[in-house]
């Protein structure tokens, strides 16, 4: 009797479990059957928005179901990651992340309230995003060399503007700096707008920040762009150098814009979501859309993205200690 009642008692466990491993798998098969939230970590308007609302509209098409956006903008995108990553991974919560949620925060902040590895699951990178370097209209740089040069002439005497410290912006600099020998000063502003408007007036040298946010000014005239930052010229700025061409070999510096989920997010759907992704970023309207707002559409599978994030960490870390630049 004993025996028989252990047996039953084991056969009806096996049976619960069968049940509830069914339903789970019977679950993930029907993913989505209700609203998805995508957190943006960024306020409303910047090209973290644009591309997020940009991929929301695409995936509710493709998916069936309503892709709900949320902005949760604070300290560097920081606010809004941390609660994704505390998030249920169930494929009803994603992130749109970044360079700066995902590259350069964990080397800057001393106290990170999300691991960038462990707290989710990579989906697919979207776009990346290349900076530029420009002087005034009026100025007498014309190339990279020319700036180094003018630069060393006189050091102390020329500044870089920065929308920040830790910014992209100064970062892109700061690399520069180190890797040429110019003999520049860093001018950090509260945000790119009153940076830009120094750079306009002739006030700083130079300033980096994103093709995005420099384009009215590029295409005003008011500014001169003068190499941009990746290893291949950009499609939005084809005529203008990269710094590696114009002397500073090496030079490689990206932001870019990515998916991922909860840690946890059952690989069904992870793989779900990223064949989705890919086939949204190769329509032409998106890809046209993309390139219109200095982004280069560029995809791939969880794994990529995965070594990515791994090896851009390392490589933030060592630029923001060349920066000198930290958040406590």
């Amino acid at each position: 009797m004993f025996f028989s009642r252990k047996i039953a008692t084991a056969l009806l466990a096996t049976t619960f479990a069968g049940f509830f491993c069914g339903a789970a798998i019977a679950q993930q098969s029907v993913w989505p059957s209700r609203p998805i939230r995508m957190v943006i970590p960024f306020g409303a308007g910047g090209g973290t928005d644009v591309i997020g609302r940009l991929l929301a509209q695409k995936l509710t098409e493709s998916l069936g179901q309503t892709v709900v956006v949320e902005n949760r903008p604070g300290a560097g995108g920081s606010l809004g990651t941390s609660e994704v990553a505390r998030a249920p991974g169930d494929g009803y919560t994603i992130l749109l992340g970044s360079s700066s949620t995902h590259g350069i925060n964990p080397g800057m902040y001393a106290k990170l309230p999300y691991d960038p590895i462990k707290d989710f699951e990579p989906v697919s990178l979207i776009a990346t995003n290349l900076f530029v370097m420009a002087v005034p209209k009026d100025s007498p740089v014309q190339t990279v060399a020319d700036l180094i040069k003018l630069s060393q002439s006189a050091p102390g005497k020329y500044d870089y503007a920065s929308s920040g410290n830790g910014t992209t912006s100064h970062l892109a600099a700061a690399l520069f700096v180190s890797m040429s020998g110019a003999k520049l000063t860093h001018i950090p502003y509260k945000s790119n707008v009153p940076g830009l408007t120094d750079l306009v007036a002739g006030r700083v040298a130079m300033m980096f920040d994103n093709i995005t946010a420099m384009q009215t000014q590029i295409n005003a005239g008011t500014i001169r762009p003068v190499a941009t930052t990746g290893l291949k010229r950009s499609a939005v700025l084809k005529d203008i150098p990269t710094f590696d061409e114009s002397g500073v070999k090496g030079y490689d510096m990206r932001g870019w814009f990515c998916v991922l989920a909860p840690a946890g997010t059952p690989a069904a759907i992870v793989a779900k979501l990223n064949q989705a992704l890919v086939r949204i970023v190769a329509i032409p309207e998106v890809t046209e859309k993309l390139v219109a707002i200095g982004a280069d559409p560029e995809t791939g599978s969880p794994d990529d993205l995965k070594k990515l994030i791994a090896s851009e960490i390392i490589k933030y870390k060592n630029i923001i200690e060349i920066a000198g630049a930290k958040v406590e």
